[in-house]
């Protein structure tokens, strides 16, 4: 199944929870957590997306190769002004996807267009 959503004007947290449920299938009538949902999602406009001026401030993203003193951290500005503003949608969603082999699964059928 093919869904469309715009992202003009819309909350960056309440858009990555539809697109989330989406992706997991959780809207459809044959919901299973174990398959993986036959669903492609396409997201337009998604740097018209409103993000607050604080967030973009404060929230950081945090990183850690696993070897000593190897912490990395960035402002989601940062992340904007490198990546754009559907980088940031992208991890807002697969943190909200679940943390298993399916993630990756589900985050491939997601598709963010500027």
């Amino acid at each position: 199944m093919k869904y469309t959503l715009d992202a003009t004007n819309k909350r960056m947290g309440r858009l990555a929870t539809e697109i989330a449920v989406i992706l997991m299938g959780k809207d459809r009538t044959d919901f299973s957590k174990n398959q993986k949902p036959d669903v492609e999602l396409l997201v337009e406009n998604a740097s018209k997306m409103s993000i607050d001026g604080k967030k973009l401030r404060d929230k950081s993203y945090v990183s850690h190769s696993g070897y000593p003193g190897a912490l990395k951290t960035s402002s989601m500005q940062q992340v904007v002004d490198a990546k754009g503003q559907k980088e940031v949608l992208r991890r807002a969603v697969m943190g909200m996807l679940p943390k298993n082999k399916l993630r990756a699964v589900m985050i491939k059928n997601l598709t963010i267009n500027d």
